[in-house]
């Protein structure tokens, strides 16, 4: 009988070096600063996490696949823009839309989720077929997106939300769960049958793992982007929908940097850039550990601008990291 390998501590740090300088951080931010291990900051810490683990989860189709999605930010932006237009109050007086009729926030919702579909879908065709590299493809989407919502919105920021809008996102069950919450974990579920027990999902994993062998193999590879990226899209709209109502407003800034955020997630978590690797699970731990990070900076009293320096950091050591797996590998 072969003898199990002996756990080895120095790979196990190693691999999971950022989660543990984390954690190691969170332990040292609660001891020296009060009301860090509080209920409401754990709270806090769900809503601030719940539409980030969404957005990461459409980007992570994209990574397992060998691809990447630069435009998610300006997508959740826009998405965020079009739900303020559409759900602000009757009586506001400088409301976008004045003509708009008044229609409820679940009508609203599915409207952003289709116009960011057919965006990534477009972001699929032409990665598929057109055969345009990923990170251009999508950068080139993040400009666009960014130049309509501009137009859209003529660059005015947007308030005055319907009550029934704001309570999506502030509102809670039993003043414990948040809505938001629930709208996370919906998608985790999802998005874990839909990698683990359907077809979809073992199409993406082979494209990652090897595309030419999966199209050799009877793979619609072109279908199988094109369902990925447009999924990706429906969660930057649904995304988008509950940072507008969690922010109380939304502008052309709105969603900026939150790609970078979402890949850095998915790397943390176990989601190689390399392809064909990545879980769910390992996805809400990355998005937990990045907005972790955050939060124990701000208890320190770090000043934002070394925050964000530290959180450029993380993202290309998480990457590096990453990069030494797989090469590891070979």
């Amino acid at each position: 009988m072969e003898k199990s390998k002996s756990f080895d501590l120095k790979k196990f740090v190693s691999d999971n070096a950022i989660i543990l300088l984390v954690v190691a951080l969170a332990i040292i931010t609660g001891l020296t600063t009060k009301n860090f291990f509080k209920p409401a900051n754990f709270k806090n810490l769900v809503i601030n996490m719940s539409p980030r683990f969404i957005i990461a989860c459409g980007v992570s189709g994209c990574l397992i696949t060998k691809g990447t999605d630069l435009s998610a930010g300006r997508q959740v932006g826009l998405a965020a823009c079009l739900s303020a237009m559409m759900l602000q109050s009757l009586d506001y007086s400088a409301r976008m839309l004045p003509w708009m009729p008044d229609i409820p926030w679940w009508l609203a919702l599915i409207i952003v989720m289709i116009a960011m579909g057919i965006i990534g879908a477009v972001n699929g065709v032409v990665i598929s077929m057109l055969k345009v590299p990923p990170f251009i493809a999508t950068l080139g989407m993040q400009t666009i997106v960014y130049g309509a919502c501009q137009i859209i919105t003529n660059n005015q920021p947007m308030g005055g939300f319907k009550e029934s809008y704001l309570k999506v996102a502030l509102g809670s069950v039993l003043n414990v769960l948040p809505y938001l919450a629930i709208f996370a974990v919906v998608v985790g579920v999802y998005f874990w049958f839909l990698y683990n027990k359907t077809r979809h999902g073992k199409y993406m994993y082979a494209i990652g793992g090897n595309e030419s062998a999966a199209q050799v193999a009877g793979v619609n590879v072109t279908a199988t982007i094109i369902r990925i990226y447009l999924l990706a899209g429906v969660m930057y709209g649904l995304a988008g929908f509950l940072v507008g109502a969690k922010a109380g407003g939304a502008s052309t800034a709105t969603g900026f940097g939150y790609e970078l955020e979402a890949i850095a997630a998915c790397t943390i978590g176990g989601v190689s850039a390399n392809g064909g690797v990545g879980r769910v699970g390992g996805i809400l731990i990355g998005v937990l550990v990045f907005e972790a990070l955050k939060i124990c900076l701000q208890f320190l009293g770090v000043d934002p601008a070394y925050t964000y320096i530290a959180q450029g950091l993380v993202i290309i050591i998480a990457v590096a990291l990453d990069l030494r797996k797989y090469l590891a590998k070979k």
